[in-house]
């Protein structure tokens, strides 16, 4: 590195870092540029000779934040993304810098360490079966492959089929049930995993996404051998939880494998005032969770927690000569994930969940949801304006012109999204619920709170306001010109 010092290089990347939140609030909770302008600020030929590390790193955060979005920020309500809080970013941090390779105990025993105690956190902290294992992996996506690959695993198993050795060519067929609404990473997991997308039987949701009982039981009707349910906490538009008191007992009378896809609803379980959403989720067999979205870690964090630690480990253990074997008792971390080579999650988990602790998670989740219900009854109070959900956790999701035909209100709603992703005071995203354009906002951020709801609420209304404008004064426009041809026309 030349003269240059290592302290000097960290330095200064935590001198554009601490700059950049230090000014999130207040900047445009959105990209300052486009994709097809950050590419042409990127561009250039490959670099022939290497460059000292401190300009390096200011022309990176020069080049890179005008491109940035602004999912660090308090009034971010895209998708469903956690603020990355400084604790844990700082842990991450230090993470980079000690480059441990989280394979395994012997290569990196701290990391294991780490890993070993927090997954008893986590399971602590969710209230799930305290036998169960936990993988860390980049997120719900991988984490539902996790779970389902040691589902298919254990249901072909009891029929006396090994599919780790001997794959799905010429195994018994397995049944999948998954509700109309589930995510789409679930799907993809599916896919991964060989079970197929299509190759499923879907179950009928009802208005808010839910899985009930009698929709199960009568998809589930004639329905015999090895069988996976899917079930789900927090829908991603509504927020919404399956039945899992009516479901869980006929899945369990079928035999069923029940894994819950809880990417950000699980966390309801630590805040006793959501708690009741989650009741009965205990008795499945595998859950899916982040630590990104709402425990609040860096990109990318999440955890695959099996209840059968033997299924876990057939469905993920990697065994090769070069590797050291691993002792009666020994948690191996490269015995929960399908990854040898990976960064070591558990730091960032462990300095998150100690700077928080339980009380602070449960307040933190119960405040989001406080200020979700909040925004969404102040929106409500419009006119135009109609919340299409029952806001039970953080997600809620807004139809603009609501009482105009359905043609008109995708309109006006794309054109409230625009307008208020332009105006950048807050940013949300649009989906599609039940054939409708509608507004999607998740309530996330560390940074989140009754305030930045009400700037955000304010900000929402001003962009439908104007969006109603625009199509009044267009109205007005094509009516003016309609009256001027027909005169011409009379002339």
């Amino acid at each position: 590195m030349g003269e240059e010092s290592a302290r000097d290089v960290f330095r200064r990347a935590a001198e554009h870092a601490a700059r950049f939140r230090e000014k999130i609030a207040e900047a445009p909770q959105r990209p300052e540029v486009s994709y097809p302008a950050a590419l042409e600020t990127f561009h250039e030929p490959l670099p022939e000779q290497g460059s000292p590390g401190l300009d390096v790193a200011d022309e990176l955060a020069a080049k890179a934040e005008p491109g940035l979005n602004a999912m660090t920020g308090p009034r971010f309500f895209g998708w469903v993304i956690g603020g990355s809080h400084p604790v844990g970013v700082a842990a991450d941090w230090m993470t980079s810098a000690w480059g441990q390779n989280a394979g395994n105990h012997h290569a990196a025993p701290a990391a294991a360490a780490a890993e070993a105690v927090v997954a008893k956190w986590l399971i602590d902290l969710l209230d799930l079966p305290r036998q169960s294992s936990v993988g860390f992996v980049t997120g719900a996506t991988v984490a539902n492959f996790v779970c389902l690959a040691a589902a298919r695993g254990e249901v072909l198993r009891k029929v006396g089929w090994d599919v780790e050795a001997q794959g799905l060519f010429g195994a018994p067929p397995a049944t999948v049930l998954i509700g109309d609404d589930a995510h789409t990473t679930v799907f993809s997991a599916l896919q991964f995993l060989g079970l197929g997308r299509d190759r499923v039987v879907r179950v009928k949701t009802d208005n808010s996404g839910r899985i009930t009982a009698p929709a199960f039981t009568e998809a589930a009707a004639g329905i015999s051998g090895p069988c996976i349910t899917i079930l789900q906490a927090g829908q991603i538009n509504t927020g919404a939880f399956d039945d899992f008191t009516g479901i869980m007992p006929i899945a369990r009378r079928m035999g069923a494998w029940v894994h819950i896809d809880g990417a950000f609803g699980l966390w309801a379980r630590t805040c006793p005032g959501r708690r009741a959403l989650t009741d009965h989720v205990e008795q499945a067999d595998s859950w899916a969770t982040d630590g990104h979205k709402w425990l609040q870690t860096p990109y990318d964090c999440g955890y695959a927690i099996i209840r059968d630690q033997e299924a876990h480990r057939r469905a993920m253990t990697i065994a090769a000569s070069y590797l050291p074997p691993s002792h009666e008792g020994e948690r191996d971390p490269s015995h929960f994930v399908p990854e040898l080579s990976r960064r070591a999650r558990g730091f960032a988990t462990w300095a998150m969940i100690k700077h928080l602790g339980r009380e602070g998670i449960a307040a933190m989740v119960e405040r989001h949801c406080r200020v979700a219900r909040a925004m969404a009854e102040r929106l409500s109070r419009q006119n135009g304006i109609a919340v299409l959900n029952d806001v039970v956790l953080n997600q809620f999701i807004v139809r603009f012109g609501a009482d105009r035909p359905d043609e008109e209100g995708d309109r006006l709603t794309q054109s409230t999204i625009e307008r208020l992703q332009a105006d950048g005071i807050c940013f949300a995203g649009g989906a599609s619920w039940r054939g409708r354009k509608v507004m999607r906002l998740s309530v996330i951020s560390w940074l989140t709170d009754d305030r930045a709801g009400e700037v955000a609420a304010d900000a929402i209304v001003a962009a439908w306001q104007a969006a109603g404008d625009a199509r009044s004064e267009s109205g007005e426009n094509l009516d003016h010109t309609q009256t001027q041809l027909e005169e011409e026309s009379t002339c």
